[in-house]
This record gives C-alpha cells, structure tokens and sequence, in this order.
C-alpha cells in the first residue's frame, strides 16, 4: 500500500478569510492525501512546530493579506532551521506574479492565486513528490 501524502494546511498571521483553504483541504482530502488545517492565525514558528509534529511532506500556506513577502521566506528559513529541507512548500493567495517568482527564487514550490483549478493543485503536489 501507498503512504498517503501528508499535507499541512495553514492561515499565517491576522488574515481570517480561510474558506479557500477549507476549500483547497477538502480537495486534497478528496484526492487521498491526509490533510491537517492548523486553523486561523499561525504563527510561522507555530506552522513549522506543526510540520515537525505532523512529520508532513507538503506545507501550504494560504496568503490573502499581502504579507506573502514576509511570511513565505520566514516560515522557509524555519523549515530549513527544523531540518525539514526535503518538504514541499507550497500555498497561494493574492499575490502578485513578480513576487512569486522572487519566493520561487527562495526555493518555494508553485504558488495559486485565486480561481486556480483544484486539480491542479492536486496533480502539482502529486508530481511534486513523486
């Protein structure tokens, strides 16, 4: 049998618009993955404390504040920090094209913005890990 992919699915900081995150889990969970939601307002010590816990292979963030500059790269040092190099990280939001390729640039996987098809989503991570 298959080990299930793991995925850790966070709201970091103050944003409390989440039904795309609920949304983007129940895809994931849909697809066959295990999916842990950390809930609103992680800190980014309190999502890489999760992954660790979780032993997860796939950490999504779900940005809609603007502050995606600060807490990708933040939550990315945490995980490289914890030993957690070989761990997907991932996530959307309204984020700009120029700053996704600068995140990207910061070893952060492909990130969503809104209206993203929840298969992609599926088959990014699944192509990811595979």
């Amino acid at each position: 049998m298959d080990k299930k992919i793991r995925v850790l699915v966070a709201k970091p900081g103050l944003d409390g618009h989440d039904r795309g995150a609920k949304v983007v889990a129940c895809a994931l969970r849909d697809a066959g993955m295990e999916v842990i939601y950390t809930g609103l307002h992680q800190t980014p010590e309190m999502i890489v404390q999760a992954a660790v816990e979780e032993d997860v292979d796939v950490v999504a963030l779900s940005v809609l504040s603007g502050a995606h500059m600060t807490i990708f790269p933040k939550v990315r040092k945490l995980m490289k920090a914890q030993g957690l190099k070989d761990v997907l990280m991932t996530g959307g939001g309204i984020i700009p094209e120029e700053d996704i390729k600068k995140l990207s640039k910061l070893g952060v996987g492909r990130l969503f913005t809104p209206g993203a098809p929840l298969k992609d989503i599926v088959e990014y991570i699944r192509a990811a890990l595979s």
